[in-house]
Parts: C-alpha cells; structure tokens; sequence
C-alpha cells in the first residue's frame, strides 16, 4: 500500500487546522477525498491519545469553561424528519478549559449540553490538574453540581451570568449575536476573586476554533456529516493550536511550552510524527 508523502501529509493537515474544508483541501492539494479523511482519522486519534496521556499534573491558577454549539449531519430541529440521519446527527457541543495564563486548551469534551456531560466534562478536567486554584464558567445550570461532584465543595468556583438585551423583530435579527446587556457573578463555592471571574478568555478561544475549523462556520453547509470525523478534526485541532501555534500573548512561544509540556515550538512534521 503506498503512503502519502510527508510534504502532501503536511500540505493537507495544514490546510485544514488553518481552516479549510475537506473539499477545499481535495483542491489544493490533489490528494483524494478519501486519502484525506483517512489522514484525518489517524492523525486526529493519535492526537487524542497524546493529548490524553501528557496534558496532566497541571496546576493552573484560573481555569476558564465553555461551550460552543455545532451540529453533524444537520441541526437537532431536522434529526427526526431527517431521511437517512447518521449516528450523532443533530447537536454537538465542544466544551473547553482553559489555562488563562498559559492560554492552553487543558480539557476538552464533544457531547450535548447537558447535566450529564457537564459532569463528564468536569470529571475528565480534574483529573488532568494537581490543583487549580479558581475555576469560572457561565451559567449553565448543570456546572454546579459537577463542579462539586469533580473538585469538593470548597473549591473556588464563581459562574458569569450574562443578560442579554431585548431584539427588534427585523429579517436581519437571526443573523446577529445576541447584545450583551450586562453580567453578574455568583460565587458559587469558596473564595473566587470576582476580578479573576471571567469567561472573556475561553470565549474568545472559542472564535478562533471556529475561524480554524471549517466545521463551525455559521450559515454554510460546511457542517460536519459524520461525528467521528468532528472529533478527529477538533482532536488535530487541539493539539496543533497547544503545541504548534504561537501566541501573540505568549512572546511567541506555545500554550503547551507556557504550561511547561514542551520546550520548543512543535512542527507540523512532529505533528504527523504522533502516527508513528
């Protein structure tokens, strides 16, 4: 069986951490559509896995949690008149934490908004931490008691509830972001300081995972059709944008070498070295 080149591997998983659609990329690169989804898929699990096994013993100062909706194969309302939907059709929420000092994606989670995945959510973060020092997120009913369940009831923990101003009744109302009238913040369990309470860091992460994931662009049809391969390409995602990315806030260096997981900046070469 012949394996594709190292500078075609390359060019493909370039082109889509940098926001490329699979059939962009076919275009690009003349590589095959089903060569690049199977690249996709071996790569994407090997960064799983790498991520799963080295992203631990952290010991972040504030930890920052969100959610950001998706959808496979077409959006929840359409699942049951759907004609063939696929397994995992319909909503998939990307949940995230991150480090606000070192920006690093620590823990990540592909589900529903639910109390339950909150809870697996919860669950998976705190083991990936020795201690955190305060944990904020937004109003989701279900994060207290995962919160609780995860790191004790003492921990320091305060929610950022938004409250959103009244929209007119225009054409254009669907196609604009809700207005942020103000916010409040409950301090849920121990001692949060309200000037570290804040989402403004993992919300602003989550713009750019969908300006680097052709999956999450708004109003197209660049939606993911399967859920394994929307996990795949948020998993290569991750750990490209942790260990390969540079940041601006950083003086250049990685999520992943501010937290102290990596000294050097990560190649795309090493990258696809994780199927190796």
């Amino acid at each position: 069986m012949n394996r594709l080149k190292l500078e075609k591997r390359k060019a493909v998983v370039m082109s889509l951490v940098e926001g490329n659609s699979i059939n962009a990329t076919v275009r690009m690169t003349g590589v095959s559509k089903p060569t690049i989804l199977k690249l996709l898929a071996d790569l994407g699990a090997a960064c799983a896995t790498y991520h799963d096994q080295n992203v631990r013993g952290l010991k972040p100062d504030s930890v920052q949690c969100d959610e950001v909706w998706s959808f496979v194969y077409c959006k929840q309302k359409r699942v049951s008149s759907a004609k063939t939907p696929v397994e995992g059709a319909g909503d998939a929420w990307t949940w995230t934490a991150l480090d606000s000092d070192s920006k690093l994606i620590i823990s990540y989670h592909v589900g529903l908004r639910t109390r339950d995945d909150a809870h697996r959510f919860m669950d998976d973060l705190s083991g990936r931490v020795i201690n955190v020092g305060q944990i904020t997120t937004d109003g989701f009913m279900g994060y207290p008691s995962a919160v609780r369940e995860a790191f004790g009831a003492h921990q320091d923990y305060a929610q950022v509830i938004k409250q959103y101003a009244e929209l007119n009744d225009s054409p254009e109302r669907k196609y604009s972001p809700a207005v942020c009238a103000g916010c409040k913040i409950d301090a849920v369990s121990g001692s949060p300081d309200p000037a570290r309470a804040s989402t403004s860091h993992v919300e602003r992460h989550n713009l750019t995972i969908r300006m680097q994931n052709r999956r999450f662009t708004r109003l197209t049809n660049a939606h993911s059709k399967k859920i394994d391969n929307h996990f795949y390409a948020l998993a290569m995602f991750f750990m490209y944008y942790n260990y390969c990315r540079k940041h601006q806030t950083l003086n250049g260096d990685t999520p992943a070498m501010a937290a102290a997981l990596a000294d050097h900046v990560w190649t795309v070469e090493e990258l696809i070295g994780l199927l190796d």
